[in-house]
């Protein structure tokens, strides 16, 4: 029996693991199908993970190793799931057709059990998917994005790309402001030098960031997209206030040596608020940024501010002709010929040459072109394009000025033709008789609001400033076509209301017809060889409030003015007074009904009677009368009359005028509010009435004295001035020109050391004057505490004064002078210059003989060396 046991003990093992594997084999399609099941949630789970990763990678990320690793490891289960699922279906498959043995059994055995195994490795990659919080990371961010740009449109930024980089290239500038007026091209010079950093032999700097600020600033975008840039992570930047995210993006850019490229900034930006850190010491990150006034550059505490220009003539046409394309250009042999003075009518402003090529680029005969360039410079806001993609654009500009009395004065320089020389001080006078000034006082605090007024618009880039080579204008403003355009387009109400601003230059003879339209308009200024045709019936001018007539004509139509209920300036003055004009113009009485008239300039106008219903005009507050050569006398108790007057202005040299100037003077004591006056006298007696009057010498801001041939007048400056005045100091503190010709007696004007704001002197044909002024240290008045002699002076003329020797005493240090003319004065030998003139920043022209240039005695030839590079004889 003993044996026995044993092989009924190896009988039962046996006939369990039959069982066991029997039991495998019955359960196996099950398990099977279990496996199946699994698997197919896997590869659900598997294709989320997927999705998710391939948006992420679409956002410049990359996924995860962990992530990629399992994703991986899926791929790898589901094969090798399929390898066991189809091996056991064919083993089911043989039993199923009888051809089983012992060798089979033990196969189908060993894949039964890796079923379970799998099913659990499935699961558990099932889980592991399931349970991803981050599938992907951003990628490492390159050192600069590329920005897109046109070669073709970076025609004509050479030199102020070279002029940029040079900067970047130097320590000592960290700051750079690009300004310029829209559209001409300021964001393409600064992708430009963005694009400059991708060449892989430029690795100076870590990072180059690009932050387009715009209008109205937004801080928070700003941080966010330098947040982006840098790839702060959420956890660090979610649920952070201003402060917080300042503080981060601080922290990373101090480890760094960056660029930041600030686009469109309208106003200065806060770029500690930002969390940009202080450049310098040590830092020698930069800054660069676009604008189009030059008062951010200051705000920005640029170290270097440059000015972007419009393209010259041939580079615009270069822009121009590559957006309309050469199949365009080729299609009529009269088209590129009118191209070019398409382009022409842009004045090299990129913006509007890209507007208006895309306009016409269609255009392929050259009627269509001869079209398009009479609508363009007729009424360029019909042209398709030009409103919503280049006035609305510059508009910005407009939009950005800090109130309704500056954007009033922009939008009147619109009233000037193309290309007009615009005076300055004209100019505030008209603005002044608009009443846009009116909150301050007085025409002198008016005058130097519109000096802040024109300085701020020359800085926003929306008028351009020019000097001539004559003293009387020696400077001038000027806008830009295309502004000019854009202007007329927003005063004419964006194009809806077309003859709010009406505007004629050199247009001939203007129908009745056509002045029936303007009953609406604000503003007339007619212009050059323009008149209007005799008209039927009183013109109704309800709105009008400007009337410009600047034209060749001897009258306006009967009845022209007896309808202007509103008007309140008019300017018939001429630049240039035409002498071989044989019709004079002729003022009707009736402008004396104008009750309304605050301004009248009848300048360089050949009138010969002024009528005396003028004084009338109880509302008039300025009276300019200069330079009528044709004038032959001013009606008794006018300018008394004008009651409001507070600026008369009557400059002529050589005129027909004769008159009692005593008398004129004395009218002009007579006005309660006269603050400002330009005259010109020729006789002693007259010379010591206004020198006797407090009020005219506190008025008077323009003096000519011509042919002053008295005796007395070699001695008034040393008895009137020191005997008559109880506080000289205080003599003509508004007085800023002095002219004088042909005193043949006169010695000195020692006078002059009281008008300490003077700014331009003309001495002319005087024959035995010695001295400009003597030295105040040896006679005359003691000068007040302070007190500079020529401090404020910017112009010196003298010219044939055969005995001047002397121009002051001793060195003076000339802070303004900005020109000096000498001409035939033979006997100065030594200009009053210290060494500060060497120095100085304004100084920009002397003229004057040869001869006499070289003859001067200097109190250090170093001083002739610095100046004889603005030295001239022509």
């Amino acid at each position: 029996m003993d044996f026995v046991s044993p092989l009924l003990d190896v009988a039962s093992r046996i006939c369990n693991c039959v069982g066991d594997r029997a039991d495998h084999l019955r359960r196996l399609p099950q398990k099977l199908n279990s496996l199946r099941a699994a698997m197919e949630k896997l590869n659900n789970v598997h294709k989320d993970v997927k999705e998710r990763v391939e948006r992420e990678e679409n956002l410049e990320k990359k996924r995860t190793h962990v992530v990629g690793g399992w994703m991986e490891r899926v791929e790898a289960m589901e094969k090798e799931v399929n390898e066991l699922l189809d091996r056991c279906d064919e083993e089911i498959r043989k039993k199923c057709l009888g051809i089983y043995c012992s060798k089979n059994c033990r196969a189908i055995y060993k894949l039964a059990k890796m079923v379970p195994e799998k099913m659990d490795a499935v699961a558990e990659l099932q889980s592991e998917g399931s349970n991803f919080q981050e599938v992907a990371v951003p990628l490492p961010s390159p050192h600069v994005i590329e920005r897109p740009l046109e070669e073709k449109q970076v025609v004509g930024l050479d030199s102020p790309f070279r002029e940029v980089w040079r900067y970047l290239q130097d320590k000592q500038f960290g700051t750079i402001g690009i300004y310029g007026m829209g559209g001409v091209g300021k964001t393409t010079l600064l992708k430009k030098i963005n694009n400059k950093f991708l060449q892989s032999r430029i690795k100076a700097f870590d990072i180059v960031i690009w932050v387009v600020v715009s209008r109205p600033t937004n801080l928070e975008r700003v941080q966010e997209t330098i947040r982006s840039r840098l790839q702060i992570p959420d956890e660090r930047w979610k649920g952070s206030d201003e402060d917080d995210k300042a503080a981060e993006i601080c922290r990373i850019l101090k480890t760094k040596k960056f660029v930041l490229l600030l686009d469109d900034i309208w106003e200065p930006l806060d770029l500690l608020r930002v969390g940009i850190p202080p450049l310098g010491d040590g830092n020698e990150s930069k800054i660069v940024f676009t604008t189009r006034s030059e008062d951010v550059c200051r705000g920005m505490a640029a170290r270097k501010s440059i000015k972007v220009e419009c393209l010259e003539e041939k580079e615009a046409l270069s822009l121009f002709q590559a957006k309309v394309g050469e199949d365009t250009l080729n299609s009529h042999p009269d088209i590129p010929k009118l191209a070019e003075m398409v382009a022409k009518e842009c004045r090299g402003l990129p913006l509007a040459l890209i507007v208006i090529a895309c306009a016409v680029a269609s255009s392929k005969t050259p009627e269509e072109w001869e079209r398009n360039l009479q609508k363009l410079r007729m009424h360029p806001q019909d042209v398709a394009g030009t409103e919503n993609d280049l006035f609305s654009v510059l508009a910005f500009s407009y939009d950005s000025l800090p109130d309704e009395a500056t954007r009033s004065c922009f939008l009147y320089c619109s009233l000037f033709p193309e290309d007009y020389h615009i005076p300055p001080e004209p100019l505030i006078q008209l603005w002044t008789g608009e009443r846009f000034l009116d909150e301050y006082d007085d025409i002198q605090e008016a005058r130097n609001k519109g000096g802040e007024i024109i300085e701020m618009l020359k800085r926003a880039c929306l008028l351009e400033a020019g000097t001539t080579p004559f003293l009387e204008e020696a400077e001038y403003l000027k806008m830009h076509d295309v502004i000019r355009d854009m202007a007329l387009w927003l005063a004419c109400e964006k194009g809806k209301k077309k003859n709010k601003f009406v505007v004629k230059d050199g247009v001939g003879l203007i129908s009745a017809q056509e002045v029936e339209k303007w009953k609406d308009t604000k503003r007339i200024a007619l212009w050059n060889k323009t008149s209007i045709e005799e008209l039927r019936e009183p013109p109704h001018f309800p709105n009008t409030e400007t009337l410009i007539g600047r034209m060749t004509t001897s009258s306006f139509p009967s009845g022209f003015f007896t309808k202007m209920s509103r008007i309140r300036v008019l300017d018939f003055s001429h630049k240039d007074l035409d002498f071989s004009h044989n019709e004079r113009l002729k003022l009707p009485a009736k402008i004396g009904n104008l009750a309304t008239l605050q301004y009248l300039n009848l300048s360089n106008t050949n009138i010969i009677h002024l009528p005396i219903e003028l004084k009338n005009l109880k509302k008039l507050r300025f009276l300019i009368l200069d330079w009528m050569f044709s004038l032959t006398s001013l009606p008794n108790q006018m300018v008394s009359g004008l009651s409001s007057l507070q600026l008369f202005s009557m400059k002529s040299l050589s005129s027909r005028l004769r008159m009692d100037e005593i008398i004129l003077l004395e009218e002009l004591d007579q006005l309660e509010h006269i603050i400002d006056v330009s005259i010109t006298l020729r006789n002693i007696l007259s010379i010591q009435r206004l020198f006797e009057s407090h009020k005219l010498r506190r008025s008077t801001t323009c003096l000519l004295l011509e042919g002053c041939s008295d005796v007395e007048i070699i001695h008034f400056e040393k008895q009137v001035v020191p005997s008559k005045f109880p506080n000289p100091q205080c003599c003509f503190n508004h007085l800023l020109s002095v002219q004088i010709h042909v005193c043949n007696k006169l010695l000195n004007l020692n006078w002059l050391i009281h008008a300490p704001k003077l700014q331009s002197l003309h001495i002319a044909n005087s024959e035995i004057i010695e001295r400009v002024i003597e030295d105040e240290r040896s006679e005359g008045p003691e000068i007040e505490s302070g007190l500079s002699v020529f401090s404020r002076l910017k112009f010196l003329t003298l010219c044939n004064l055969p005995k001047l020797e002397s121009i002051y005493g001793h060195a003076l240090p000339f802070p303004s002078l900005r020109e000096i003319n000498i001409w035939h004065c033979p006997s100065l030998k030594k200009l009053p210059f210290d060494s500060n003139i060497c120095m100085s920043k304004q100084l920009e022209k002397i003229m004057g003989d040869q001869e006499w240039w070289d003859g001067l005695e200097w109190e250090e030839q170093t001083f002739m060396h610095n100046l004889t590079h603005i030295f001239s004889t022509s």
